[in-house]
């Protein structure tokens, strides 16, 4: 009989085992804020008074993130950059609290230009706040060069016209739009569908290092109309000069290569 007692409970303390076994373990662990959003303490400098070289610093022990400063972003909580923007821009820091993320941002105003920017800026929208316009560097069936359909994916072929639509018989809806450029307080876009239009305003983000030009904030260049256009707004800059703009996407909707070519207006 006690043999057969012990055997009972050997039996019913396997059976405990067995289904203590198969619960998972929960883990206790989580995580939990270090610090609230209102806590994080951002910083802006120059290093002049009111220049344009700009440190931005999180300042707040045990959160990290990244910055968005406009004209890049860095991965880190601390960037010095040149910027090009005239007046009070916002910069963005997005980071992580410990349990959550969250985003804040710190205001500066540039006074002066006072750290030399990349040329390309200029020759864009302009040495002052005023900006700068661009307008089609041609007219509806003039037989020149300045809207047109090239081979995809190749921008070395931007002169090997496939069909000169704006020269000939086909110019764009906008053909007598324009386009205005200006670092008033951030890249400013506006786009007109005609001489006598109500601005449309987007922004505009400028890759001086990869020679791309992309329309932000649903904007976009004139003369994109579709199927000509770039689906998200970026274009491969050919040439930028004081007196040119030349643009090419490598494929639209329809499947080619196209070609944009502007002047000042």
């Amino acid at each position: 009989m006690k043999k057969i007692k012990y055997f009972i409970s050997l039996f019913f303390a396997s059976v405990l085992l067995f289904f203590t076994a198969c619960n998972p373990i929960e883990d206790d662990a989580s995580l939990v804020n270090t610090i609230s959003a209102d806590e994080v303490i951002l910083t802006a400098t120059s290093s002049t008074p009111g220049g344009n070289e700009i440190t931005l610093k999180m300042e707040s022990p045990g959160v990290n993130g990244t910055w968005n400063y406009n004209t890049g972003v860095a991965l880190s909580n601390e960037v010095t950059f040149v910027y090009p923007i005239f007046g009070k821009s916002t910069f963005t820091f997005t980071g992580t609290l410990g349990a959550e993320f969250f985003e804040k941002t710190i205001d500066f105003t540039v006074e002066k230009i006072d750290h030399a920017v990349p040329v390309e800026w200029s020759l864009l929208a302009g040495n002052t706040i005023d900006g700068k316009t661009w307008v089609f560097n041609g007219e509806a069936g003039d037989g020149g060069l300045w809207w047109y359909m090239v081979a995809p994916f190749n921008p070395a072929g931007w002169q090997g016209v496939w069909w000169n639509a704006g020269g000939t018989c086909c110019p764009p809806v906008d053909i007598s739009g324009k386009m205005h450029f200006d670092l008033n307080g951030a890249a400013n876009y506006s786009y007109y569908a005609d001489l006598g239009a109500s601005p449309q305003k987007a922004g505009f983000s400028l890759d001086v290092e990869n020679n791309s030009l992309t329309i932000t904030n649903g904007g976009d260049i004139l003369g994109s109309e579709e199927p000509r256009g770039n689906p998200d707004s970026k274009y491969t800059i050919i040439s930028l000069t004081e007196d040119e703009l030349i643009l090419y996407t490598e494929t639209n909707p329809g499947g080619t290569g196209w070609v944009w070519i502007f002047k000042p207006q």
